[in-house]
Parts: structure tokens; C-alpha cells; sequence
């Protein structure tokens, strides 16, 4: 089994059991690093996190618990692994429709599949997203428009100011 396809069938497994503690899942991956396969859990809290609340560690280790036995029981994952259950931080993916309504106005790093004028990775401000799933996002003053369809990753790219 592919990665992308471990990561969605362990996605699709987890996602109602997620919901119902009260947790949204925002992305899953399936990943090999250092020689070790790693399914890593991004998720939030409902409604999502803000400066007042957001995923703690005690959420994680409850999560972990729960996810790791659906996991188990359904034989989600071919061989050895380890869980990773995490927030999804200041460089959070954004997967959903919601997600991308949510950040309008910040800045974002969108990555599509094939080329729009020439490039394939826009970090500027996310201008909006319409009804039909079309992104707009401003780079160096030029507009770019881009389905949610034809992105391969999108992630908040917030400024850091030291």
C-alpha cells in the first residue's frame, strides 16, 4: 500500500472517532523518516484553536489512545509504525473548503500540481476562496487563481518577526 493510501484509509477510520471526542482532523500523513514509518495526526479542537485554546499535550495522549486502537483493530497500517498525534501549529495545513474561508487575509504557501503562469508555489496573502472552490491569492501585487482541486499543499505561512 502507498503512502498516500495508507494515510487516507487511516484518515478515513479515524475522522468519525475524531469527531466524536470533540476534535476536528485537520491532516494525516504517512511518512518515512530516519528509516521509520511514521502516520502523523493533525487535529484541532472544535471550534478551532485561538490564542484562549488549543490542542494540548493531555489532548494528544487521549487521542493517541483512542486512534491507536481503532488503528489496531482494523489493521490500518502494514508493519511497524509509530503515531504521531499533534496540533497543527503556526504552519498549519489547510485541507477543507473551511479551513481556507477561516484564513482569508493571512498569508498562505500554496502548492500546485501543475504550473499557473509559470510557477507552482504561491506564498502571498489568500485573498478568498469562492463558492465554487477557487482560490485567489495575491502575490507581489499579481492575482493568482488556482481550483482547490489542482492543489497539492496548502499551508498558513505566517511572518516571523524576531
Amino acid at each position: 500500500m502507498s503512502e498516500t493510501t495508507t494515510a487516507e484509509r487511516a484518515k478515513a477510520l479515524v475522522n468519525a472517532v475524531v469527531e466524536r471526542e470533540g476534535y476536528e482532523l485537520v491532516d494525516v500523513e504517512f511518512v518515512t523518516e530516519m528509516g521509520r514509518a511514521i502516520l502523523r495526526m493533525y487535529v484541532d479542537t472544535v471550534p478551532p484553536g485561538d490564542e484562549h485554546h488549543g490542542v494540548t499535550v493531555d489532548d494528544c495522549s487521549h487521542l493517541s489512545r483512542v486512534i491507536s486502537d481503532v488503528l489496531d483493530v482494523e489493521d490500518a497500517v502494514s508493519g511497524q509504525y509509530n503515531l504521531e498525534i499533534s496540533s497543527p501549529g503556526l504552519f498549519r495545513p489547510l485541507t477543507k473548503t473551511p479551513h481556507f474561508e477561516r484564513v482569508i487575509g493571512q498569508r498562505v504557501k500554496v502548492k500546485t500540481y501543475q504550473k499557473i503562469d509559470g510557477r507552482r508555489v504561491f506564498t502571498g496573502e489568500l485573498i478568498g476562496i469562492s463558492d465554487d472552490g477557487v482560490l485567489t491569492v495575491e502575490v507581489d501585487g499579481h492575482r493568482y487563481t488556482m481550483p482547490v482541486a489542482d492543489v497539492a499543499k496548502a499551508n498558513l505561512e505566517p511572518e516571523l518577526k524576531f
